[in-house]
């Protein structure tokens, strides 16, 4: 029985990953864990491996690492913390793969550590551009994995130049959207008046997380999403940042700018976030979600600011600077052309079932391990 480990450390990534993982935990042929670090582990971000638990997952062990002050020397030691304690965990655990999603630094510790033990690394929603430090060190994850599951055929393209062998590159689509839509969502209206919020109101979701390279501006972009909101006349439901460095200042602006009447949740579970996704008029930040999920429900998207510099687009998503002038015209523009049709690049909601053949049926010989540039 091959032995799979998934690192997880956010609310966000266990979210996306939940399908593809009761699909692995689920085949007679594998046995999967969950390492769990980061903001999991984090009261004051809700203690949310909690939820790991709940689904009846492996937790193969726990992470403990330091959040705060959210700075950039905060999120480099936690690297290095997060390393040494998963060298030791998977060394003890000896897993066949260790697999891993996106670009957050858990995800490159947990690389550097299994390259080191031997163990085979699968990276999923490689080869993306978005610029931002999460650009560099998604490459960087990268180009320690041994295998890799892409959104789409752009992002394959992009690996092969970057020199990975095109037989280890695997479209699989982005695991984010499996059973958005297999259920009907809750109701815009319900939804609104369980937080007494008019439904003869537009009503943003409001998620903004911080750029390192921006951290300083942080507090300024989100005061100015909360001016557009409010001179456009629009309600708004807020969730609270990572942490990442700036975040303190994002939710210092928050609780200074934010109508005090607005709800603000520090986590949503991922059902109940997909209902707002999909019942809110509009998602106005910088969220992944936005760029990948939100299409596939046909939401309005205002992404702002550079976080998601690059990314493939969907139709639903209109790129505007961190500046209230740009975000009231947005805020206009949907008014009036409304909801989008459904439609994704990123996939059609099967990964899962891809990801976990590959992973079970895939050969993993100890020559995997000896990657060249294949130029």
């Amino acid at each position: 029985m091959r032995h799979i480990v998934y690192i997880s450390g956010t609310r966000a990534d266990f979210g996306l990953m939940q399908a593809t993982l009761r699909a692995l935990h689920d085949d007679p042929a594998l046995r999967l864990s969950v390492l769990v670090t980061g903001m999991h582990l984090d009261a004051g971000f809700g203690d949310t491996w909690q939820e790991i638990e709940a689904a009846g997952l492996t937790i193969l062990g726990k992470v403990f690492v330091d959040l705060h002050p959210a700075n950039g020397q905060t999120m480099a030691r936690a690297i290095g913390q997060m390393t040494a304690q998963m060298t030791d965990l998977l060394a003890e655990a000896r897993p066949d793969a260790v697999l891993l999603l996106g670009d957050r630094g858990e995800m490159l510790a947990a690389a550097i550590a299994a390259i080191h033990l031997n163990i085979p690394v699968a990276h999923v929603h490689g080869g993306e551009r978005s610029g931002t430090v999460d650009e560099s060190v998604r490459h960087a994850i990268s180009k320690l994995s041994h295998l890799h599951f892409t959104a789409t055929e752009a992002s394959r393209a992009r690996l092969i130049r970057l020199g990975e062998d095109a037989e280890r590159v695997h479209v699989t689509g982005a695991p984010g959207l499996d059973g958005l839509t297999d259920a009907p969502r809750r109701p815009r209206n319900e939804l609104l008046a369980e937080l007494e919020l008019d439904p003869g109101t537009p009503t943003a979701l409001v998620l903004f997380h911080p750029v390192l390279q921006e951290a300083q501006g942080a507090r300024d972009q989100i005061a100015a999403i909360f001016d557009a909101l409010h001179r456009d006349g629009w309600n708004y439901v807020v969730l609270m940042p990572n942490a990442d460095a700036g975040s303190d200042d994002i939710r210092a602006a928050i609780e200074a700018s934010a109508r005090p009447s607005a709800p603000r949740f520090v986590h949503l579970p991922r059902p109940q976030f997909l209902d707002f996704m999909a019942g809110m008029d509009a998602l106005v930040g910088n969220s992944s979600s936005g760029i990948i999920e939100a299409a596939s429900f046909g939401t309005p998207v205002i992404n702002i600011g550079s976080r998601q510099n690059l990314r493939e687009r969907n139709a639903n998503v209109t790129d505007v600077p961190a500046e209230g002038d740009a975000i009231h015209k947005a805020l206009c523009q949907v008014r009036q052309s409304g909801r989008h049709t459904p439609a994704n690049v990123y996939g059609d909601g099967q990964a899962a079932g891809r990801i976990t053949a590959l992973l079970r049926d895939l050969p993993l010989p100890p020559s995997l391990l000896d990657k060249v540039l294949s130029y």
